[in-house]
């Protein structure tokens, strides 16, 4: 068996023991499900109500890939000008750090005071969200690559461009991948959070609903909704990483002998 599987299959049972752990202590200890529902009673309500669920997970989800999408565009884009541009490193990296320190729950407020209650305020809160940790590795991605390569180039009598786009960006994709398996958890945490104050629609205001009439099962049932999509996100950009940036991970054979 090959470490890749054992490690998938260590994964799953450390999954499943925490669950069957979680099921032993409710039932051991009498925990009501007011306080912490048992996980089988949290599979028993995600069946039953999951003809009601589904339309909410599906406008949570489409909201977050949407916001996700223009966070990853925008941030792309700065991460780039700020890693390749010394001024502009200077210049804008200061207040870059400034909008990120902000709370992004007194921004919701200010998002449906300019366009209302909906998807939009959803869609802009994932996209600053999740737009600060790809200018960050971009950026650095950029600036930390080999000056030998860029001297190579140079005497090649490559532009900035061809540099860039020959040597930079094949250097920074790493650290760009790197950032969207953190960036689309706070997209999906951005988009809760506008959802619990500015929607009638989406996981988000399932939960807070479900709070508010002390539905604590229904509640968990939106935590693990939330957690299965974060986790196939996670997991499809982690197979497209290993896709793409294979060349820059240490081969378990290699990393054995």
């Amino acid at each position: 068996m090959s470490p890749q599987a054992r490690r998938r299959i260590a994964s799953a049972a450390l999954i499943i023991g925490f669950f069957l752990l979680w099921e032993f202590l409710c039932r051991a200890f009498s925990i009501s499900d007011l306080v912490v529902p048992k996980p089988s009673q949290i599979l028993v309500t995600l069946w039953d109500r999951a003809p009601a669920l589904w339309p909410h997970t599906l406008q949570t989800l489409y909201t977050t890939l949407v916001g996700f999408g223009f966070g990853i565009l925008i941030g792309v884009l700065l991460g780039m000008l700020v890693g390749v541009s010394k001024i502009a490193y200077d210049v804008a990296y200061p207040l870059l750090i400034g909008f990120a320190s902000i709370p992004k729950v007194a921004v919701v407020p200010i998002f449906v005071l300019w366009f209302g209650a909906g998807a939009v305020p959803a869609i802009l809160t994932a996209m600053i969200m999740s737009m600060f940790p790809i200018v960050v590795n971009v950026a650095t991605g950029l600036a930390t690559t080999e000056p030998e390569l860029e001297d190579v180039m140079k005497t090649l009598r490559a532009s900035k461009l061809d540099i860039l786009w020959n040597v930079g960006l094949p250097r920074a994709m790493p650290y760009f991948f790197a950032s969207l398996k953190v960036a689309v958890t706070l997209a999906f945490v951005g988009v809760v959070l506008s959802e619990t104050v500015a929607s009638n629609r989406g996981i988000g205001n399932v939960m807070m609903i479900a709070s508010s009439s002390f539905d604590v099962p229904l509640v968990f049932a939106g935590l693990i909704i939330l957690a299965v999509m974060g986790v196939s996100l996670y997991v499809i950009f982690s197979l497209i990483e290993m896709r793409i940036t294979g060349w820059a991970h240490r081969k378990d054979e290699f990393a054995i002998g």
